[in-house]
């Protein structure tokens, strides 16, 4: 890489993760050679970059234009990468992936082992949260792809379908409605719930869908309220409470009796998971791997 794209690279790492300390951690330099690059650069366009503030920094005015331009610069940089390596039928580069709960925990793995094995040499970094959370890392470009489990309304993100889901609820094998066959929506008030974070996917699709029935979360007993669909299914073991659950996420306790379905009059709960990019054309990498996955789930 020519210097002047190194000294971008480096202002782009501290930018990101907005430490002269931890850039030279990832870029394997010392902080002293950190700080002479991004002073270059300083000279270089007469502008000030960072404001510092003890050990504090931030991107000034001037900080913010290079950023922007700088991930346009090393998105260009990937995609000549990837189509030069396409001539020699190679396969290679590093995709930033983000993935929700349900979707890390029960559907990627999968189909990342195969994308791994067809494609050896592209290295995936994925990182997990919930649907807000995800969108939130692609916004700020800390992620190329990601699957996530609804749909906001940001404008600067695009959609694609990926693989369609039903919230299923359930119970313990010896709680009270196990052999229940169907039960009223309004019956739904007489029970305590285990429920998920404010910004999951599943919650939002799930108190959209109550809605149908004349209900909202609001109105359900929360017994506690958990992180993530392991912890819920572990809680319910243990406990006479109910959840809403992806029908993905529960397939082995269904098998062997654990868990059982509880069908609610008048309540259908689908959804799709999405793949999600930056509108205008997807990362080459990411586009691989979207095009990948729907062939491996068809």
């Amino acid at each position: 890489m020519p210097m002047a794209d190194f000294r971008l690279n480096v202002f782009y790492t501290v930018a990101k993760r907005l430490s002269f300390t931890k850039a030279a951690e990832e870029l394997y330099i010392s902080q002293p050679a950190v700080t002479k690059h991004i002073r270059e650069l300083e000279q270089q366009y007469n502008s000030k970059l960072f404001d510092r503030n003890g050990n504090k920094i931030q991107l000034t005015p001037a900080g913010l234009i290079l950023l922007n331009h700088t991930e346009t610069l090393l998105s260009v940089y990937r995609a000549i990468d990837f189509d030069m390596n396409a001539l020699l039928q190679k396969h290679t580069g590093a995709l930033h992936l983000g993935a929700s709960t349900t979707i890390s925990q029960y559907l990627i793995a999968p189909i990342l082992a195969g994308f791994k094995k067809k494609f050896n040499d592209i290295e995936i970094q994925l990182v997990t949260g919930n649907t807000e959370q995800i969108e939130k890392a692609l916004i700020d470009k800390e992620i190329e792809l990601g699957l996530v489990e609804g749909r906001s309304k940001n404008q600067k993100i695009s959609y694609s379908d990926f693989i369609k889901d039903e919230i299923v609820l359930v119970c313990n094998k010896s709680h009270p409605l196990a052999k229940t066959a169907e039960i009223d929506p309004a019956m739904l008030t007489d029970y305590r719930f285990v429920v998920r974070e404010q910004g999951s996917g599943t919650r939002q699709v799930i108190d959209h869908a109550l809605r149908a029935v004349g209900l909202k979360i609001a109105d359900l007993p929360v017994e506690i309220q958990l992180g993530n669909t392991e912890s819920i299914k572990s809680y319910l073991m243990h406990s006479t409470a109910l959840a809403f659950l992806s029908i993905h996420s529960i397939g082995k306790e269904l098998l062997n009796g654990e868990l059982r379905l509880i069908e609610v009059k008048g309540l259908n709960i689908t959804r799709s998971f999405y793949f999600i990019h930056l509108q205008g054309q997807p990362d080459p990498l990411a586009e691989k791997l979207m095009r990948f996955a729907k062939i491996i789930i068809t």
